[in-house]
């Protein structure tokens, strides 16, 4: 393959495929680890009037992890004069690193019961079963984001323009495969088998990242860029603090606000609107005010002439701090308030039913949004999962949760494709890596907001009407998907955004 710089031909089927199927293997990992792995765990080592919180704890602390890392492995991926090409040696060491870090998260349930349980919950709050789970988990979201970050950099680099949105809709595919082959995976979470949980993501990571080695041609690099690394870096550490701050901050408002509300002794159904659009707000508020000043300082003097950038940022992370906060607390919504037996298994069953719509819907947006432009699409994505989550609420039985589940995937997957095509278009090919890097503010942001807020709204709501909780988020959730579409104003489309 040549680069995207000497205008390659157009790439052939295998070549996509190559260069798109480590998202496989990330999203193995993520796909059990988030909706059905971690959940279960979490539930084993902590309180169960307190496990929303708990949760939102782990994904929160992991997701700024994985905020800071990914654009930093991104911006030295750009860097790179490695023989290899820029990109490959760091997918191939942050996979290493996966291995080691995956079996810290597997010992976790080795120290149920630990004699260092008390001295823990006094001083932390946390016992040490959770407390290895955290670090493991704090770990590999380090190690996967070093792969992750460099990987986002392959489409830009080496796929011509008017193929990106065929080449993201099997990026999309890759990504969304996974929640057809865990079907297999929630049964041996609800046995307890965690260890050959664990390996099957070690497997598949490991299997992905050797046909990427094999499979891709980069041409390395001949000289680093000269800007200032370091300043770059302090730039994005900026970011990082300033999101995750923005955040913490709505997440205190919240709570502060349903103590209150509380303390008064207002109707439930009072309480319910007031915290319910306080809550919105506060999603809404630190998505912007954090995506908007943390992309300014990350981007640094050129952010003014990248606004349709931070605004496709900004628009990818309402969406998916939407969808993927549903997909993360589906587990307990399903135990708790439709009281389903296996509950990782019926989680594991309902995903899979949601990718036989998101795969096809994503690799045809691909390919539409090449014909029609990018935006027009995303929007239609937007609304239709904003759809999907009304039906969403009014559902009581598991048949109608997987209806609903569908009409959510069906518009997921035009979103997965349509929106990335769209960021490779507006971020700029000489810094593809740190650009797409930044546009992590979507990625891990999506569960520092949907989760670090929505979780202890779930576990408020719920202690006053069990099940509750679930209801009054998701609500919230069917807004951030209605206000997603709003933004698509602020976007122009565009082919391909300057150097």
């Amino acid at each position: 393959m040549q680069t995207a710089q000497d205008m390659p031909a157009p790439l052939r089927w295998w070549d996509h495929l190559a260069m798109n199927i480590y998202a496989l293997g990330l999203s193995v990992s993520a796909g059990v680890i988030t909706p059905v792995l971690l959940p279960y765990l979490v539930a084993l080592f902590v309180a169960q009037e307190q496990k929303n919180s708990y949760l939102a704890t782990v994904r929160v602390v992991g997701l700024a992890v994985a905020m800071l890392v990914q654009p930093l492995a991104g911006m030295l991926s750009d860097r790179s004069t490695h023989p290899w090409g820029r990109r490959r040696p760091f997918i191939a060491a942050g996979t290493l690193l996966d291995l080691v870090f995956l079996l810290i998260i597997g010992a976790s349930p080795l120290l149920v019961g630990s004699p260092l349980d008390d001295t823990l919950q006094a001083r932390l709050g946390f016992s040490s079963a959770y407390g290895l789970l955290l670090l493991g988990i704090i770990l590999l979201q380090a190690s996967s984001n070093l792969a992750q970050g460099a990987f986002q950099g392959l489409i830009p680099d080496l796929v011509p323009v008017h193929q990106r949105g065929l080449s993201s809709g099997v990026k999309s595919v890759m990504e969304l495969l996974p929640a057809v082959l865990v079907i297999f995976i929630g049964p041996l979470v609800d046995a307890g088998r965690v260890w050959l949980t664990v390996g099957i993501i070690g497997g598949s990571l490991t299997l992905t990242m050797l046909v990427t080695l094999v499979g891709v041609r980069e041409r390395p690099l001949t000289a680093p860029p000269r800007d200032d690394a370091r300043k770059q870096a302090l730039r994005l550490l900026g970011l990082t603090f300033i999101f995750v701050s923005v955040t913490q901050a709505g997440v205190r408002l919240v709570r502060f606000g349903g103590l209150s509300l509380t303390a008064r002794a207002f109707d439930l159904e009072l309480q319910v609107g007031i915290m319910g659009l306080a809550g919105l707000a506060a999603m809404a508020g630190a998505i912007f005010a954090g995506v908007y000043v943390g992309a300014w300082v990350g981007i640094g003097e050129r952010a003014r002439e990248q606004r349709p950038f931070i605004w496709w940022v900004i628009n990818r992370l309402l969406f998916l701090a939407a969808v993927g906060s549903i997909q993360g607390f589906a587990q307990f919504y399903l135990a708790d308030v439709l009281k389903v037996s296996n509950p990782a298994t019926s989680t594991t069953i309902l995903l899979a039913v949601v990718a036989l719509f998101l795969i096809p819907s994503a690799l045809g947006g691909g390919r539409l949004a090449d014909r029609y432009g990018r935006r027009r699409l995303v929007g239609a994505a937007g609304l239709g999962a904003f759809a999907g989550t009304l039906l969403l609420l009014s559902a009581r039985s598991f048949p109608l949760v997987v209806i609903s589940g569908c009409i959510i995937g069906l518009a997921s997957g035009v979103f997965m494709a349509t929106s990335w095509a769209l960021g490779t278009d507006l971020a700029p090919p000489r810094e593809a890596g740190r650009y797409l890097g930044i546009s992590n503010l979507a990625g891990a942001g999506a569960g520092i907001v949907g989760a670090g807020i929505g979780g202890p709204m779930a576990d408020f709501f719920n202690r006053l009407s069990p099940g509750l909780g679930y209801l009054v988020i998701f609500a919230i959730y069917a807004g951030l998907f209605l206000i997603s579409a709003l933004t698509l104003r602020f976007i122009p489309e565009t082919q391909q955004s300057s150097a």
